[in-house]
């Protein structure tokens, strides 16, 4: 089939060729340093842990029940609609969909510290998102835009003598009535994807000068997917427009922090790996250059670091003689 010849698991279409070096496969696996890396960065998943907590406080709590008044109907009067995008489906393709990527680079390249930071990485995103759109939310309490039918299901209108509204709806509709601002969907959604077009971005190469606009589309797809996430909560009516501008613009920012804590920027030449990554191959090196310059390896490696005679048949061994220039030049100088 045709798409066979752009991309497969083994083979790669020509643009995207020879962008990424290889890794060793014995260098850096699950097995071999997954353990280790885990342990170093354990703060790290115990802050995850902490994130959690106090994300599932944030969801619980009620939020700040806003002055809505008579005038103020008038533009809360939308009708009451189900979710396009269910709120079960955001961790999947935010979350889950994102990680899933990631496991197929590592099963290319066998570089545990892509896969480790990229989804540290993402699950910070996406998690410090969720706590910062939930405390907005608490905080503001703007009521959505089909509010009056959450307070007022059966249409019978009762207000308190400051004109306020009384709802006589049900609890968790009018909890949920009053968390329109900033838009969860849309922050979450840019989180992930937001997060996940990044790390393609540095992967492939986009922005290496050379013009393939293919880069590009791949890169945007998950930028329009969480688009389209958006407008679907202004069509159902549970958000306006300015709730999804600003969970949009958050989500991307926070993704954008969190995918340059771990990874260099998608334009540098090395975008398409870990700082940690570089890091071990540079302590790898200086420790190789440092064997490589002790005594005794350069007299193995020199001629004539081992003076021997050339023997005859029936000659006995000559006696071993082992010159050291370190050793020679510590002599020197006491003498």
């Amino acid at each position: 089939m045709a798409w066979r010849g752009f991309i497969s698991f083994g083979r790669i279409w020509p643009p995207f060729q020879g962008r990424m070096p290889r890794v060793d496969p014995s260098a850096h696996t699950i097995k071999s340093h997954g353990a280790t890396l885990a342990r170093n960065h354990l703060h790290d998943w115990l802050i995850l842990l902490l994130l959690i907590v106090i994300e599932v406080i944030l969801f619980v709590i009620h939020p700040f029940y806003r002055f809505v008044g008579r005038d103020m109907l008038e533009d809360l009067k939308y009708p009451m609609k189900e979710n396009t995008v269910p709120v079960w489906a955001v961790p999947l393709y935010a979350v889950l969909l994102p990680m899933a990527v990631f496991l197929l680079f590592y099963m290319r390249r066998r570089d545990v510290y892509d896969l480790h930071h990229s989804v540290l990485g993402l699950l910070f995103a996406v998690l410090i998102t969720a706590v910062l759109t939930d405390a907005i939310k608490d905080a503001v309490g703007r009521p959505r835009p089909d509010f009056y039918w959450r307070c007022f299901p059966d249409g019978v209108e009762v207000y308190d003598k400051w004109g306020g509204v009384v709802c006589h709806g049900k609890e968790s509709d009018i909890k949920e009535g009053h968390k329109s601002f900033p838009s969860g969907h849309t922050s979450w959604s840019f989180a992930g994807l937001g997060f996940l077009s990044l790390y393609l971005s540095g992967k492939i190469k986009a922005f290496d000068r050379q013009g393939h606009v293919a880069k590009l589309c791949i890169v945007f797809l998950p930028i329009l997917a969480a688009c389209l996430v958006g407008i679907s909560r202004v069509d159902d009516y549970w958000h306006h427009w300015q709730d999804v501008f600003a969970g949009g613009l958050l989500g991307l920012v926070v993704a954008t922090f969190c995918y340059m804590q771990f990874f260099p920027p998608p334009y540098s030449d090395d975008g398409w790996g870990p700082y940690a990554y570089f890091k071990a191959m540079e302590e790898a090196r200086v420790s190789s250059n440092t064997n490589r310059d002790s005594p005794l390896v350069q007299a193995m490696e020199v001629p004539g670091g081992v003076n021997q005679a050339p023997r005859r048949n029936g000659d006995t061994l000559p006696p071993f003689t082992y010159h050291s220039p370190s050793l020679e030049a510590m002599e020197l100088g006491q003498k």
